[in-house]
C-alpha cells in the first residue's frame, strides 16, 4: 500500500486531468496514453481519498456548464429561427454523442459517490443510468435548454404551420428539436417527461390553433359534404406529419390525432349528422361513407350511435313503407311476399357494406330493423288464443312464418314455380327462405306449417325432389331448429319408405289369398302417429263398400307383421281417383276421400236430386267438413262445368239449409282453350285439408301449449344449475335459450314463474321477493 503522504490528493492530480476532459467535451483528438491516464486518475482519486469523489464531481459540473454556456452563446448569435434551430441542433448532437463518451472513465466515482465498495461495480446492471451522463443532461436542461427552449418551441411550431400552409423547408430542424427533447430527460422512471410537457404539448396547441381557424371558414364556404372530403383530408395529412415529427413509441401521434378528430370533427358533428337521415334516403353511399370514416373517429360512439339510430328507423319505416304499397299483391301470393322481403334484405345489405363497409354495428342496426319488419304485424297477423282459449286481439303474432312455409311448399312440391326452376334455382331460394327464417321470432309456428305441407307432399307423393326434401330438414337442423322436431320429420321420411314395404307386402298377399282388380290401385300408408299427428280430431265418414271392405284385411295383416299395435285410420288425410263417364266423355277426377262419399251417394241413383240433410245422412260427415266438400264439388275455381249442381243458387255454403238440393252434372267437362276436351285428368283434391276446423283450432292452441311447457322446461332448467337467480337474470337467461323457436312475452314469463311456484318447484326468497330458490 502506499504510504500517507503517497497518496494522491485532488488538488495535484485534478489540473492533469481536466485537459483531456475539456479536449472531450469539444471533441477534440485525445490521445491513448491521455485517454487510459484518465481513467487511471480517476480510480485512483476515488479509492485513496474519500474527499475528492465529491470535489471531482463538483470540478466536472463546473466545467460541463461553462461549456454549455459557450455552446449557448454560439446559438443564439442566430437571430433568424432556421439558423438558430440548425446551431441548437448542431451544438446539442455533439454534446449529446459525448454523453456517451465522458461518462465512462468516471465508473469509479459513480462507485464512491453512491457509497459501494470496488467489488460492487461488476454487478453494476446495463439498465443503471450514469451519474455522469445525468449530470450532463441535467446541466444542459438547466442552463441552455431552460433558456432558449421557447424560442426552439415557436421556431420550430413556424415552420410546421408553414408546411401546413404548403411551404417547403427542411424537415431534419423539427426532427432534431423533438430529439433533443426526447433525449434530455434523465429520469429512469418516464423517459419522455420533458418531452410531453414541452414538445408535444406546444405541437398539439400548435395544431388545435391552426385548424380552430380553418375548419369554420371550411364549413361555411363549402357545405358539409366537401367539409368532410377536407377534414378527411387532413386527418390523414397530420397524421402522415405526426409520424414525421412526433415520437411515435411515446403514444404522441395518437394523441395528436384524437386532438385533431376534436376540432374538425366532433366539434361540427350534429351539422355533419344533420345531412345523414337525406344521405340514406337517396342512397348517397359514397357521401355516407365519408361521414362514416370521421364519425368512426369520434371517441365514445357519439358520432357512429347517432348514425346507427337513423339507419335502424330508415330501414323499418322503408321497409314497412314498401310491404304496405304492394300489400295487395303479396297478401295473396306468398312468392311475392317472400321475394320482397328478400329485396328489401339485399337492398338494405347493399347500403350497410357500400355505405359503411359492413361494419358490424351497421349490420345488428340492419338486423333489427330487419326483424322488426319481417315481424310486423300491420299487415299480416296471426291470431293465437290465449290460455282460456279465446283468440287475443291485444298481442297478434306477424303471418310470416306461415307464408314462409307457403313458398317452401311452393319449392318443393310440383307446381309450376318448381318446374321453372333449375335444381341450383330452388336450392338457392330455398337458403333465401333460411336466411328470412333467422329474423323470425316465432319460428314454432314456422315449423308448424312446413310440417302440415312436407305431410301433404309426402301423403300426395308430390314432391318435385325427394332429395331436396331431405336437405331441407338438415339445413333447419343447421339454422337451430330444435332438435325434437327435426327428428318428427325425418322419421315422417323412414316412414314412408317403410310403408312402401309394407304396401308392396300386403299387394303381394292380397294376390295370394285374395285377389280382385283393385288390389294394384290401392296404396295404404301406415305412419307412425307420434311423428304424423295433428290432432286429436278423427272425422267419421262413411266410405264406398268397396274400401270399407279393405279395413279388416289390413289391419289383419298388419297384426300378423306386428303385434300390439292398434291403427286408426284418418280419411281426412286420404285420396283417390274416380272414373266419371257421361255423354261428354270420361274423366278421371282426382278426389279427397270426403269427395269420394259424397260422390258415391249419386253411384246407384244418378238422375237424383239428393237435399243436404240426406247427404249428410249417408256420409255421415259433419255439418261444416260436408258444406266445405260439397262447395268444393260445386264451385270449383279451375272449372267451367262443375261436377254437381244445386238449388236454389247462392254465393257461399253457409247460405244452403236442410232443403237445399244437389245432382249430378251430366253436362260437366273439361274445357281447354274454349274447347270442350273428351278425356282429361282433373285434380279436385287442391290443397288437401289435412286438418279439420276443429283441429286448426286445436293446432293453434297445440302452438301456445307448446310454448307453456317449453317456457316452464327452461325456467326449470336454469333454476336446476344456478339453483338461485334474480328475476332480471332468469329473463335474461330465459329468452337466450327460447329466441331460436320463439320470443316469451313478459305475461307469459310471468304465469309460467307462477305456476312453477305454485306447484312447488321453486320459490321466492324470503329477503327478496324477487329472487327464486330452485326446490329439488
Amino acid at each position: 500500500m502506499l504510504k500517507e503522504g503517497n497518496q494522491p490528493v485532488f488538488c495535484e492530480k485534478w489540473p492533469i486531468m481536466r485537459p483531456t476532459i475539456l479536449k472531450l467535451l469539444r471533441q477534440e483528438y485525445v490521445p491513448r496514453e491521455d485517454w487510459q491516464e484518465l481513467f487511471y486518475l480517476v480510480h485512483s482519486l476515488c479509492v485513496w481519498d474519500e474527499k475528492s469523489p465529491p470535489k471531482i464531481f463538483a470540478a466536472l459540473r463546473e466545467d460541463i456548464l461553462v461549456f454549455i454556456n459557450q455552446a449557448q452563446e454560439r446559438v443564439l448569435s442566430h437571430q433568424e429561427d432556421q439558423a438558430l434551430l440548425k446551431a441548437y441542433i448542431a451544438e446539442w448532437r455533439k454534446f449529446f454523442t459525448q454523453c456517451d463518451y465522458l461518462p465512462r472513465p468516471f465508473g469509479q466515482l459513480e462507485t464512491a459517490l453512491q457509497g459501494k465498495t470496488t467489488n460492487a461495480v461488476a454487478k453494476k446492471t446495463l439498465s443503471e443510468e450514469s451519474v455522469v451522463r445525468n449530470l450532463m443532461l441535467d446541466s444542459w436542461n438547466q442552463s441552455i435548454f431552460s433558456n432558449i427552449k421557447q424560442r426552439l418551441q415557436d421556431s420550430a411550431m413556424k415552420l410546421v404551420h408553414a408546411e401546413r400552409n404548403g411551404e417547403a423547408f427542411d424537415s431534419q430542424l423539427v426532427i432534431g428539436v423533438r430529439e433533443s427533447y426526447v433525449n434530455l430527460c434523465s429520469s429512469a422512471d418516464d423517459k419522455h417527461k420533458i418531452y410531453k410537457e414541452n414538445f408535444e404539448r406546444a405541437y398539439i396547441q400548435a395544431t388545435e390553433a391552426f385548424y380552430k381557424v380553418q375548419a369554420p371558414e371550411q364549413l361555411t364556404v363549402n357545405g358539409v359534404h366537401n367539409y368532410m372530403k377536407y377534414a378527411d383530408t387532413k386527418l390523414r395529412e397530420e397524421e402522415l406529419r405526426a409520424q414525421r415529427y412526433l415520437e411515435t413509441c411515446a403514444g404522441s401521434v395518437q394523441n395528436l390525432i384524437d386532438s385533431c378528430v376534436s376540432v374538425l370533427v366532433t366539434v361540427f358533428k350534429d351539422t355533419i349528422l344533420a345531412e345523414c337521415a337525406d344521405m340514406i334516403k337517396s342512397n348517397e353511399t359514397a357521401k355516407l361513407l365519408q361521414m362514416y370514416k370521421l364519425m368512426d373517429r369520434v371517441p365514445d360512439g357519439a358520432g357512429i350511435d347517432p348514425m346507427l339510430a337513423v339507419l335502424e328507423t330508415h330501414i323499418y319505416q322503408a321497409g314497412l313503407a314498401d310491404m304496405v304499397a304492394s300489400a295487395d299483391a303479396i297478401t295473396a301470393d306468398s312468392e311475392k311476399y317472400v321475394e320482397q322481403l328478400l329485396q328489401l334484405f339485399r337492398r338494405f345489405s347493399l347500403l350497410v357494406n357500400q355505405g359503411f363497409r359492413d361494419d358490424p354495428r351497421f349490420l345488428t342496426a340492419r338486423d333489427k330493423a330487419y326483424k322488426r319488419v319481417v315481424n310486423d304485424t300491420s299487415i299480416f297477423k296471426l291470431d293465437l288464443p290465449n290460455k282460456y282459449g279465446v283468440y287475443s286481439k291485444s298481442q297478434p303474432e306477424s303471418k310470416c312464418p306461415e307464408l314462409l312455409a307457403n313458398y317452401c311448399d311452393m319449392l318443393l312440391r310440383k307446381t309450376p314455380l318448381s318446374k321453372r326452376l333449375t335444381s341450383d334455382e330452388v336450392e338457392s331460394k330455398l337458403k333465401d327462405v333460411l336466411l328470412v327464417l333467422k329474423y323470425v321470432q316465432n319460428k314454432d309456428v314456422f315449423m308448424r306449417y312446413h310440417k302440415a305441407h312436407l305431410t301433404r307432399r309426402l301423403i300426395l307423393d308430390t314432391s318435385a325432389d325427394s332429395e331436396k326434401e331431405e336437405n331441407m330438414v338438415e339445413w333447419l337442423r343447421e339454422v337451430g331448429m330444435p332438435a325434437d322436431m327435426i327428428n318428427k320429420l325425418s322419421r315422417m321420411f323412414q316412414d314412408i319408405k317403410v310403408s312402401e314395404d309394407l304396401n308392396t307386402e300386403f299387394k303381394e298377399f292380397r294376390k295370394t289369398h285374395n285377389p280382385d282388380s283393385l288390389t294394384d290401385s290401392l296404396s295404404i300408408k301406415i305412419l307412425n302417429i307420434g311423428a304424423w299427428a295433428r290432432g286429436s280430431e278423427r272425422v267419421p265418414v262413411s266410405l264406398p263398400r268397396d274400401l270399407e271392405d279393405y279395413i279388416p284385411e289390413v289391419e289383419e295383416f298388419y297384426k300378423s307383421k306386428h303385434s300390439g299395435r292398434k291403427l286408426q285410420w284418418h280419411h281426412h288425410m286420404s285420396n283417390g281417383t274416380l272414373t266419371f263417364a257421361n255423354k261428354t266423355g270420361k274423366y278421371d277426377l282426382e278426389v279427397t276421400t270426403f269427395q269420394m262419399a259424397v260422390l258415391f251417394c249419386w253411384e246407384n241413383r244418378r238422375e237424383d236430386k239428393i237435399s243436404l240433410e240426406n247427404l249428410r245422412l249417408a256420409t255421415e260427415l259433419p255439418d261444416s267438413e260436408l258444406r266445405k266438400t260439397l262447395w268444393s264439388l260445386v264451385s270449383f275455381p279451375k272449372l267451367k262445368r262443375q261436377v254437381l249442381l244445386y238449388e236454389p243458387a247462392g254465393s257461399k255454403y253457409t247460405e244452403w239449409d236442410e232443403n237445399t238440393s244437389f245432382r249430378v252434372n251430366h253436362e260437366f267437362g273439361l274445357v281447354k282453350n274454349g274447347k270442350v276436351q273428351k278425356r282429361g285428368r282433373i285434380n279436385l283434391i287442391g290443397r288437401l285439408q289435412l286438418s279439420t276446423e276443429k283441429s286448426r283450432e286445436e293446432e293453434n292452441e297445440g302452438i301456445l301449449q307448446l310454448r307453456i311447457l317449453r317456457t316452464q322446461e327452461a325456467i326449470r332448467k336454469i333454476l336446476k344449475m344456478r339453483k338461485c337467480v334474480s328475476n332480471a337474470q332468469l329473463q335474461t337467461e330465459l329468452v337466450d335459450i327460447l329466441k331460436n323457436m320463439f320470443l316469451p312475452s313478459k305475461k307469459l314469463i310471468k304465469e309460467q314463474i307462477e305456476w312453477l311456484i305454485e306447484n312447488k318447484y321453486m320459490k321466492r326468497d324470503d329477503v327478496d321477493i324477487n329472487t327464486f330458490i330452485y326446490i329439488a
